[in-house]
Protein backbone atom coordinates (compact mmCIF):
# COMPACT_ATOMS: atom_id res chain seq x y z
CA UNK A 1 0.00 0.00 0.00
CA UNK A 2 3.11 2.29 0.78
CA UNK A 3 4.50 2.55 -2.53
CA UNK A 4 1.53 3.30 -4.18
CA UNK A 5 1.18 7.11 -4.85
CA UNK A 6 -1.03 9.11 -2.53
CA UNK A 7 -3.55 9.98 -4.90
CA UNK A 8 -4.29 5.97 -5.60
CA UNK A 9 -4.49 5.42 -2.11
CA UNK A 10 -7.21 8.10 -1.83
CA UNK A 11 -9.26 6.69 -4.88
CA UNK A 12 -8.64 3.43 -3.06
CA UNK A 13 -9.73 4.18 0.25
CA UNK A 14 -12.91 5.85 -1.31
CA UNK A 15 -13.82 2.30 -3.12
CA UNK A 16 -13.46 0.78 0.45
CA UNK A 17 -15.07 3.46 2.14
CA UNK A 18 -18.34 3.11 -0.34
CA UNK A 19 -18.02 -1.22 0.10
CA UNK A 20 -18.28 -0.76 3.77
CA UNK A 21 -20.74 1.68 3.29
CA UNK A 22 -18.41 4.59 5.57
CA UNK A 23 -20.01 7.28 4.83
CA UNK A 24 -17.56 9.39 7.35
CA UNK A 25 -14.99 8.47 5.51
CA UNK A 26 -16.20 8.64 1.44
CA UNK A 27 -16.99 12.12 2.67
CA UNK A 28 -13.76 12.95 3.70
CA UNK A 29 -12.19 11.43 0.87
CA UNK A 30 -14.05 13.07 -1.25
CA UNK A 31 -13.26 16.08 -0.16
CA UNK A 32 -9.70 15.68 -0.18
CA UNK A 33 -10.49 14.95 -4.12
CA UNK A 34 -12.21 17.72 -4.66
CA UNK A 35 -9.36 20.31 -3.13
CA UNK A 36 -7.08 18.56 -5.23
CA UNK A 37 -8.91 19.04 -7.99
CA UNK A 38 -9.50 22.40 -7.42
CA UNK A 39 -5.54 22.90 -7.19
CA UNK A 40 -4.90 21.12 -10.30
CA UNK A 41 -7.34 23.61 -12.03
CA UNK A 42 -6.13 26.70 -10.41
CA UNK A 43 -4.55 29.51 -12.27
CA UNK A 44 -1.07 29.17 -12.71
CA UNK A 45 -1.15 25.66 -11.58
CA UNK A 46 1.73 23.87 -13.96
CA UNK A 47 3.71 20.59 -13.07
CA UNK A 48 3.17 17.10 -11.69
CA UNK A 49 0.61 16.40 -9.11
CA UNK A 50 2.89 14.34 -7.24
CA UNK A 51 2.71 13.46 -3.36
CA UNK A 52 4.45 16.55 -1.70
CA UNK A 53 1.14 18.11 -3.90
CA UNK A 54 -0.85 15.74 -2.42
CA UNK A 55 0.27 16.12 1.11
CA UNK A 56 0.35 20.13 0.70
CA UNK A 57 -3.05 19.84 -0.20
CA UNK A 58 -4.14 17.00 2.96
CA UNK A 59 -2.19 19.54 5.10
CA UNK A 60 -3.67 22.66 4.03
CA UNK A 61 -7.32 21.02 4.84
CA UNK A 62 -6.22 19.66 8.05
CA UNK A 63 -5.67 22.98 9.44
CA UNK A 64 -9.10 24.29 7.62
CA UNK A 65 -10.57 21.91 9.51
CA UNK A 66 -8.52 23.06 13.06
CA UNK A 67 -9.70 26.37 12.91
CA UNK A 68 -13.47 25.07 12.03
CA UNK A 69 -12.78 23.13 15.32
CA UNK A 70 -11.99 26.57 17.38
CA UNK A 71 -15.01 28.34 16.09
CA UNK A 72 -17.50 25.22 16.63
CA UNK A 73 -16.42 24.60 20.61
CA UNK A 74 -16.79 28.69 21.22
CA UNK A 75 -20.96 27.75 20.92
CA UNK A 76 -20.55 24.65 22.91
CA UNK A 77 -23.25 21.85 22.74
CA UNK A 78 -24.93 23.55 19.38
CA UNK A 79 -21.30 22.50 17.88
CA UNK A 80 -20.68 19.20 19.51
CA UNK A 81 -22.03 17.03 16.32
CA UNK A 82 -19.71 19.44 14.16
CA UNK A 83 -16.55 19.35 17.17
CA UNK A 84 -17.18 15.31 16.72
CA UNK A 85 -17.08 15.30 12.80
CA UNK A 86 -14.34 18.20 12.19
CA UNK A 87 -11.96 15.64 14.77
CA UNK A 88 -12.61 12.72 12.75
CA UNK A 89 -11.84 14.32 9.71
CA UNK A 90 -8.63 15.92 11.35
CA UNK A 91 -7.52 11.80 12.14
CA UNK A 92 -7.97 10.75 8.85
CA UNK A 93 -5.91 13.42 7.02
CA UNK A 94 -3.70 13.19 10.10
CA UNK A 95 -3.27 9.31 8.81
CA UNK A 96 -1.24 10.69 5.40
CA UNK A 97 0.54 13.53 6.69
CA UNK A 98 4.08 13.04 8.19
CA UNK A 99 4.51 12.88 12.25
CA UNK A 100 5.11 16.58 12.93
CA UNK A 101 8.65 16.56 15.41
CA UNK A 102 8.07 16.67 18.97
CA UNK A 103 9.33 19.87 20.32
CA UNK A 104 12.50 18.93 21.99
CA UNK A 105 13.40 17.46 18.48
CA UNK A 106 12.26 21.09 17.05
CA UNK A 107 14.01 23.04 19.43
CA UNK A 108 17.09 20.94 18.67
CA UNK A 109 16.93 21.11 15.29
CA UNK A 110 16.51 24.76 15.65
CA UNK A 111 19.68 25.58 17.82
CA UNK A 112 21.33 23.28 15.23
CA UNK A 113 20.36 25.43 11.92
CA UNK A 114 21.25 28.45 13.87
CA UNK A 115 24.69 27.74 14.18
CA UNK A 116 24.75 26.43 10.74
CA UNK A 117 23.20 29.71 9.51
CA UNK A 118 25.63 31.60 12.19
CA UNK A 119 22.11 33.77 13.02
CA UNK A 120 23.09 35.33 15.56
CA UNK A 121 20.71 38.26 15.25
CA UNK A 122 16.27 37.85 16.15
CA UNK A 123 16.35 40.18 12.59
CA UNK A 124 17.19 37.29 10.56
CA UNK A 125 14.52 34.68 11.70
CA UNK A 126 12.53 34.75 8.72
CA UNK A 127 15.63 33.22 6.95
CA UNK A 128 15.80 30.81 9.10
CA UNK A 129 12.12 29.59 8.95
CA UNK A 130 12.63 29.18 5.16
CA UNK A 131 15.27 26.99 5.65
CA UNK A 132 13.67 24.39 8.33
CA UNK A 133 10.19 24.94 6.08
CA UNK A 134 11.85 23.80 3.08
CA UNK A 135 13.77 21.16 4.54
CA UNK A 136 10.91 19.99 7.14
CA UNK A 137 7.53 21.12 5.23
CA UNK A 138 4.22 19.77 6.76
CA UNK A 139 6.31 18.30 9.64
CA UNK A 140 6.72 21.93 11.55
CA UNK A 141 4.32 25.40 11.92
CA UNK A 142 6.68 28.25 10.67
CA UNK A 143 5.32 29.50 13.46
CA UNK A 144 6.86 27.43 16.18
CA UNK A 145 10.36 27.93 14.15
CA UNK A 146 9.91 31.23 14.64
CA UNK A 147 8.86 30.64 18.55
CA UNK A 148 11.97 28.54 19.72
CA UNK A 149 14.39 30.51 17.34
CA UNK A 150 13.72 34.16 19.10
CA UNK A 151 13.92 32.30 22.52
CA UNK A 152 16.98 30.19 21.83
CA UNK A 153 18.47 34.02 20.88
CA UNK A 154 17.19 35.81 24.00
CA UNK A 155 19.27 32.99 25.62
Amino acid sequence: MLDMALEQQLDERLKQALKEKDTRSADVVRMLKTKLSERRTAKGFSGPVDDALVLDVIGAYRKQLQKAVVEFEKVGERGAAQVAQLRFEIEFCDRYLPKGLEETALRALVQERLGALGITDAKQVGRLVGDVMKTHKGQVEAADVKRIAEELLKG
